[in-house]
């Protein structure tokens, strides 16, 4: 069983403490949203500081707004993070929605799916070493991981799916119930099959936690609800969030039995003692889990 960590956003000085208590438990990954116009950290220098304070656990972005970013630097720099990590760092991928952002950026926010289409070849060409077009050469360093780092793509609408099969390694699936995550994993496999590919995809679902006492959880409970603002999902989110082990065990529970490879609790408030409430919450012994295999 693979259970990760979604890093919080509220007190980024505290995220050296976080790694390294993921690092020491059985975690198996810890990831970093993205957004531009957001007090988060910016996650490809984040995760490169963390990847120098840990040695075994893997390094995701959850996911990064790739249309906001220039492909030729985006490729340098996630070449030199998975080399720097000896192989250890998962390109999550996805568009986002919020007109601040691409304003921000100077990209237009109409044109984002297609932009990150053409962002897609150039990246797997420039990973396999080839040039960036007939009159520029190559753009090192050589990631670690042959052919570029692992790639998952997250959202829900079609072209995510297409994109899995086309470009990704895997998806990375947030904010549903293992219930209906059921049929987006099929959608993707489905996907993944028509185009031929080899092998399966790697599927990763998303939960929202918190643990601890009120004052923990209120914290969490205010960060979602700053970081969705007034969307119309907003409520969704923030009354969707697992507070006990027994939730969080059983939201684990639900998206293995429905094939995922990986779950990501996404924690919401900085404490980092969180860490070790999740550790007792999720690494109990294995006849704590019925039918869930370590």
């Amino acid at each position: 069983m693979s259970v990760g960590l979604g890093l919080p956003i509220g007190d980024p000085a505290q995220l050296l403490t976080w790694a390294r208590r993921a690092d020491a438990a059985p975690f198996s990954t810890v990831a970093l949203l993205d957004r531009l116009v957001y007090a988060n950290p910016e996650p490809l220098v984040t995760l490169a500081a963390l990847a120098g304070v840990t040695s075994r656990v893997r390094l995701q972005t959850e996911v990064l707004l790739a249309p906001l970013h220039r492909t030729a630097l985006l490729a340098k720099q996630a070449a030199t993070l998975d080399l720097l990590s000896g192989g250890r760092f998962t390109l999550g991928i996805g568009i986002g929605g919020r007109a601040d952002d691409y304003l921000a950026a100077g990209v237009d926010l109409r044109t984002r799916g297609r932009r990150l289409d053409g962002q897609l070849a150039t990246l797997r060409r420039l990973w396999a070493g080839e040039p960036l077009a007939a009159d520029v050469g190559p753009v090192g360093p050589a990631p670690a991981r042959p052919g570029g780092p692992e790639v998952l793509f997250g959202g829900f609408v079609p072209a995510v799916v297409e994109r899995v099969a086309r470009w990704g390694d895997g998806f990375l699936g947030a904010a549903l119930p293992y219930q209906q995550m059921d049929g987006t994993f099929r959608g993707v496999e489905a996907a993944w099959e028509r185009a031929g590919r080899p092998g399966r995809p790697r599927l990763l679902a998303q939960v929202n936690v918190a643990l601890g006492p009120d004052a923990v959880v209120d914290r969490a409970r205010r960060e979602l609800r700053a970081y969705y603002g007034a969307s119309p999902y907003t409520d969704h989110v923030v009354n969707g969030l697992l507070t006990t082990p027994a939730a969080i065990r059983e939201a684990i529970a639900g998206h293995l039995a429905v094939g995922a490879d990986e779950v990501m609790l996404y924690c919401w408030s900085p404490d980092p003692d969180q860490v070790g409430r999740l550790t007792d919450a999720v690494f109990v012994p294995e006849g704590d889990w019925p039918g869930v295999s370590w």
